[in-house]
């Protein structure tokens, strides 16, 4: 109680205004007038210290009048000290920091590229909880095109690809629904239809300024992030005029077309530096594709065979388009408002030729038939789709911020923001011919490139199977608004202290609508070879040419199908395509947190505090009978709160050596339609999906504790621990003996499929007990400028390793019991990233490395059906050489080990998918004013 009463105590004395004042100012590079985020600063009389943030602003909040010593220290920067007086007037103090004069012969010791480690380093090692940085310089100097390609450099940092690029972000072999992706703060929504991922190959790693990977949690960040949190921070308004223009050109071998890139940025500061503007955009367009192929194995009397087996081409343009824009306003030295807005969409024209094989076992026959589809995936023909099957995905973020100071001892700040996530799929047609009831053998000599022996070229005897087109929408918005308050609080007499309160509102709907048809022609579409085709070989394909799709029907002739002329074709809705898939969802959070930092000592900061989450939600879905037929809408509502403490330490053995420890606690909530309340009856062949609104949020205690050295020529080295204890985890739960009993026990008062003595197939996501996963990560980051000789100092060297290890409890396999040994999904135990760079005043040069090992997909009904994403080796090289201070020009390599994509069913030897991208090459020139 009475600690109580001296908190409030000293809450009111703070609010007074007393004859303090605060010093506020900017902290920028003397050459080029960039911002430094994470500069130290000092005030030698009474031991007050604060950092600078990202846009190199500081304060120093409820200061006496007087005179005082400022001192700043930067990585790779001199030390900066002056006297200052501190009036009651309030102004704004302008520092500009000298980068390290000593040169090394040409070498110098803040070259381009070490400024910017020191902006990235900097931050990261004033940071309150463990993180890593990247500053926008960095990710420059590797060949990354996109977000997901920078992130896979960071330690403890895998990304799942998709054509060729890096998509969905795994931290610390924690799969992406358990870690969450914001800008600038705000939670980016998700255009995927069933989960929350974003994915990170839309957003250009040109229009961000910096990331920042937070792998502990405090109480004023949100809680949805076991994993970490990936906030993009977009770019700010500079501090004198800027003019960035990029353009490069490439070449993609996997289908001998170009690819292209375009950026411009523009900034300055207008009416005497009160208004800053900064307006960015990008435009990368590549053609490129891929070839893959996908087997699905079972087993009949312990004799393995393939039951279902896809050869596949696929064409691919990827258009990536990017603006962004950021304005501020300072009203005065007490007050400033700024907006930021950014839009990103993509668009995907594919066409997907499909070779399938589908077998059956008749057991009365003893004989395996095979049936035989060829499947052409294009659009519809005008200026949108181009006869290509167009995915549109696009995220937008609007967001205004104010800052304010009300009185020397309170900070206040706030913010609102929109942001929508959409992907449409408009006019996507398939056209299909089949041939039924084949004998073909499987060689299964090398279950690495298993094979059907193909002789059936006879094109005409293929017959017309199936024409249809969908239409498919999803979409996600968020509207968010926070409050921070901050000001002074010290339980200890000569230590700094700080106490921030805060609240948090994030309203969200989710919906997908998608619509799907089928046309009978009135017209015989006859034979597929007396059909508009083509024909593809398999010469250039790294599986072996005995992989050949064959032929296929046109894509000009599938998009040029008039669809609406009655007199041509019959039109008929396909229910079961998108009935059972639909849904609507509706989430509010409101959160509110308390956080307290308190220096112990000189040397050691505390936080302490807690964050409380509540969360509502309403959730639609579909009850489908027959798998077509709509019984009905079910509807759940349903809300919980959390809460969620946090203990963070950090210690200065030196002004370069810390250390960190934390205690956290995070959650991740349940994907969208796994929460939907939808059940999908197939009779037909007795099986049976539903969603779960009863499932609960994994909550998740984590504990950390990292060492990190800082070198002052810009380098790091550090190594910590970590472990996470889950609980509620969510899996896919199968059970193939599921009864009548089971589904009225599950599903009281909807109509029951499954007739009294059979049993179907049943799936759906469920929780788990609890996951225990733990591990360790080093790093390593230097200029290797203390080797003889200027060729030798101008080599650098960057690399960190990440294990993890996890184990799961509470999995119900088939028949549903228990299964025993299995990891959490998606952790990936060995982790590496390395590169080796070399630099002088006008030539750098790189080559990156990037491995992770195989790890666990998804969990199958047993261990022969588990699903593993195999290991893999990506190795990448750029080079620039800069002909003036303004110009530079610049060559990428990326995937030069032609690292394919591969899954494989169980075991190592079983390929489940093989898909080969071929490496891909970009030359370019940059110029920046």
């Amino acid at each position: 109680m009475r600690f109580s009463l001296l908190i409030i105590f000293q809450l009111i004395c703070c609010l007074g205004f007393a004859q303090n004042t605060i010093l506020k100012g900017k902290v920028m590079d003397s050459n080029d007038k960039f911002s430094m985020p994470g500069a130290t600063l000092r005030i030698t009389e009474g031991n007050r210290y604060t950092v600078s943030d990202g846009n190199g602003n500081f304060e120093f909040l409820n200061l006496p009048t007087g005179t005082y010593t400022l001192s700043v220290d930067y990585l790779g920067y001199e030390h900066y000290e002056q006297k200052v007086n501190v009036s009651a007037k309030l102004g704004t103090l302008e520092i500009l920091l000298e980068p390290a004069s000593r040169t090394l012969d040409e070498i110098q010791v803040i070259g381009d590229q070490a400024k910017g480690q020191a902006k990235a380093l900097n931050q990261q090692k004033n940071n309150s909880n463990i993180t890593n940085v990247i500053s926008s310089d960095q990710v420059g100097r590797f060949p990354d095109q996109n977000i997901g390609d920078a992130l896979k450099r960071v330690p403890g940092i895998t990304m799942q690809n998709d054509q060729g690029e890096a998509r969905n972000i795994i931290v610390r072999g924690l799969s992406p629904e358990l870690n969450s992706v914001t800008l600038n703060g705000d939670r980016i929504p998700s255009a995927e239809g069933d989960n929350r991922n974003v994915q990170m190959d839309l957003i250009p790693s040109d229009m961000i300024s910096s990331i920042e990977v937070n792998k502990t949690l405090t109480p004023d960040m949100d809680a949805d992030a076991i994993g970490g949190s990936v906030n993009l921070v977009t770019r700010a308004v500079p501090n004198r005029q800027r003019i960035s223009a990029t353009l490069s050109g490439g070449y993609a071998p996997i289908r001998e077309k170009g690819v292209y890139n375009g950026t411009l940025i523009y900034g300055n500061r207008f009416m005497d530096n009160k208004m800053g503007l900064v307006l960015s955009g990008t435009l990368q367009s590549q053609n490129f594709g891929s070839n893959n192929i996908e087997a699905v194995w079972d087993k009949q009397s312990e004799n393995l065979f393939i039951n279902e087996m896809d050869i596949r081409k696929y064409d691919v343009s990827r258009i990536r388009r990017s603006v962004s824009a950021a304005w501020d306003y300072d009203f005065n030295s007490r007050n400033r408002i700024a907006i930021n807005a950014m839009y990103n969409w993509r668009d995907d024209l594919e066409n997907r030729y499909r070779l399938r094989y589908k077998t059956k076992y008749d057991d009365k026959t003893n004989v395996f038939n095979t049936e035989l589809s060829r499947q052409t995936k294009g659009g519809i023909d005008n200026n949108t789709n181009e006869n290509t099957r167009l995915e549109r995905q696009s995220v937008m973020n609007f967001s205004i911020v104010g800052e304010h100071l009300l009185a020397p001892k309170l900070d206040f700040d706030w913010s609102a923001s929109y942001s929508r996530a959409e992907e449409d799929r408009p006019n996507e047609r398939y056209i299909n011919y089949v041939l039924k009831k084949q004998q073909v053998s499987q060689d299964l000599s090398d279950t690495y490139l298993p094979y059907f022996n193909d002789t059936f070229k006879d094109y005409s005897k293929f017959k017309f199977d199936e024409l249809s087109e969908n239409n498919d929408n999803t979409n996600e918005q968020e509207i968010g608004g926070k409050l921070n308050f901050r000001i002074p609080l010290s339980l200890i007499d000569g230590q700094k202290g700080r106490l921030r309160f805060g609240g948090r509102v994030r309203l969200k709907t989710k919906e997908r609508e998608n619509i799907w048809n089928e046309y009978t022609p009135t017209t015989d579409f006859g034979v597929l070879s007396a059909m508009p085709n083509v024909q593809w070989d398999a010469r250039t394909w790294e599986q072996g040419d005995r992989y050949a799709p064959g032929m296929f029907v046109d894509k000009a002739f599938l998009g040029g199908l008039d669809l609406n002329d009655a007199t041509k074709f019959e039109s008929e809705l396909k229910p079961k395509e998108y009935l059972a898939v639909n849904y609507s969802a509706k989430e509010q959070i409101y959160a509110g947190y308390l956080r307290f930092d308190q220096n112990l000592t000189e040397n050691t900061a505390l936080i302490l505090g807690a964050r409380l989450e509540h969360t509502r939600i309403d959730y639609k879905g579909n009850n489908v009978v027959n798998e077509e037929d709509l019984e009905g809408v079910i509807n759940t509502k349903n809300s919980y709160t959390n809460i969620l403490p946090n203990l963070t330490l950090k210690h200065n053995f030196t002004e370069d050596f810390l250390l960190r420890a934390a205690y956290s606690t995070a959650l991740a909530r349940p994907n969208y339609y796994a929460l939907a309340p939808y059940i999908n009856s197939i009779p037909e062949e007795e099986e049976i999906t539903a969603g779960n609104p009863d499932l609960k949020a994994t909550y998740s205690h984590n504990f950390d504790v990292m060492l990190e050295k800082y070198y002052r020529n810009i380098g790091l080295i550090s190594g910590g621990v970590f472990y996470k204890n889950l609980n509620n985890f969510i899996y896919r739960y199968s059970n193939t003996a599921y009864k009548t009993a089971d589904f009225e026990r599950d599903f009281p008062g909807k109509p029951n499929p499954i007739e009294a003595g059979k049993s179907f197939d049943f799936f759906q996501d469920r929780n788990g007990d609890k996951v225990n996963l733990y591990g360790f990560e080093v790093a390593f980051q230097r200029q290797l400028d203390f080797l003889p000789g200027k060729f030798l100092q101008g080599f650098g060297v960057y690399a960190n390793y990440t294990y993890t290890k996890s184990k799961a409890k509470g999995i119900a396999g088939e028949d549903g019991v228990l299964r025993e040994g299995l990891g959490l999904p998606r952790t990936a135990p060995h982790m590496l990233n390395g590169s080796l760079s070399w630099e002088n005043n006008k030539f750098s040069a790189r080559v990156s490395a990037n491995y992770t090992a195989a790890y666990l997909d998804e969990i199958g009904k047993d261990a022969f059906n588990d699903a593993y994403y195999d290991k893999q080796f990506f190795l990448d090289a750029n080079a620039s050489y800069k002909i003036t201070p303004q110009l530079r020009v610049f060559a990428e390599a990326n995937n030069l080990t032609d690292q394919p994509l591969r899954y494989y069913q169980g075991d190592v030897a079983r390929m489940k998918q093989l898909e080969y991208y071929k490496p891909r090459y970009t030359l370019g020139v940059k110029f920046d004013l």
